[in-house]
């Protein structure tokens, strides 16, 4: 197994770099987040892929993959956070040099489409990552407390916790205790990178799963699937971010989103939570990919801890 690196942290006045592995974001998002940025300090820098278009994409597989390295390798940027997520990283991660990735490590923060790039960096490079707010997050309810996490998860300080919002508050399904290394992101890609060389294994691992828009019958047949695969055999513990805009489809699918997960994992002794404020929805916890973690599930309360710090 390839030797965990951690980037180094970031700091108020660093240079942030801007890239779109995914879909491309329009001009007013990027307005109010830099000026959101901007209050705290930090500067924006926009990648090559800025203002690119091929369709719904910010520029070819090969553009987008270019602009990544060459932030990366810019000893100017500090940080990286993607713009928005989408779809297409599965056509940018085959052109991405690993190895140089590896040299050059820094902060790179992202999620939904992104995931993909989570955990090959995890995986490939060894790289610790961070599924958390991007650009297109901002202007949203809870900047104030997406913000806050992720300066505390990138401060270089340990014992942190990670916990609810009044606008996202946890529930426990199961009550309990798991430590290990925290792995997980979009359901959808998750199941994306099952059978290559990414795909995600859980063993002895806290997962975290998130997901948006999908129908009730499609998130219980992906977590099937995961679970008929094995990655969820020897599982510590198990979060569930927000789910957002499930439906049941014209004909009632008859269970919860908690139901779903308890019918398939409900049978695991590992603590179980849902609505954990990552994913899609407004409140935005940065979770640092392949760091360890304590999951902690008591009674009403449930909370993420990260003994160290994720960074340098």
């Amino acid at each position: 197994m390839i030797e965990q690196i951690k980037p180094r942290r970031l700091e108020r006045g660093h240079r942030i770099g801007i890239v779109s592995p995914s879909y491309w974001m329009d001009d007013a998002q990027w307005v109010c987040a830099q000026s959101l940025f901007e209050q705290r300090g930090y500067e924006l820098v926009p990648g090559q892929t800025q203002g690119l278009r091929d369709f719904r994409y910010a520029g070819s597989p090969e553009q987008r993959a270019r602009d990544i390295m060459a932030m990366f390798r810019d000893p100017t940027i500090d940080a990286i956070v993607c713009a928005r997520g989408g779809y297409g990283v599965n056509r940018v991660l085959p052109l991405l040099d690993f190895e140089d990735i590896r040299s050059h490590p820094k902060i790179f923060v992202g999620y939904s489409d992104i995931t993909a790039l989570l955990l090959s960096f995890a995986q490939n490079c060894g790289l610790t990552a961070f599924h958390g707010p991007m650009l297109s997050s901002c202007g949203r309810p809870c900047d104030e407390y997406n913000f806050q996490t992720l300066e505390a998860v990138l401060s270089g300080r340990g014992d942190i916790r990670i916990a609810g919002t009044p606008g996202c508050r946890p529930r426990v399904l199961r009550a309990g205790k798991a430590t290990g290394q925290l792995w997980g992101g979009n359901l959808s890609l998750i199941n994306e990178r099952l059978g290559t060389r990414d795909q995600i294994d859980a063993r002895g691992r806290i997962l975290f799963i998130e997901e948006i828009g999908e129908k009730l019958h499609a998130f219980d047949r992906m977590l099937l699937h995961l679970r008929a695969c094995g990655k969820f055999d020897q599982v510590a513990g198990l979060v569930v971010g927000e789910l957002v805009e499930m439906d049941e489809g014209e004909t009632p699918f008859g269970k919860s989103t908690d139901d779903i997960v308890l019918d398939v994992f409900g049978d695991l002794d590992i603590p179980i939570v849902s609505n954990f404020p990552c994913g899609h929805g407004h409140c935005q916890a940065t979770m640092p990919v392949a760091h360890e973690a304590e999951l902690r599930a008591e009674a009403d309360e449930a909370w993420i801890h990260l003994p160290t710090s994720p960074v340098t």
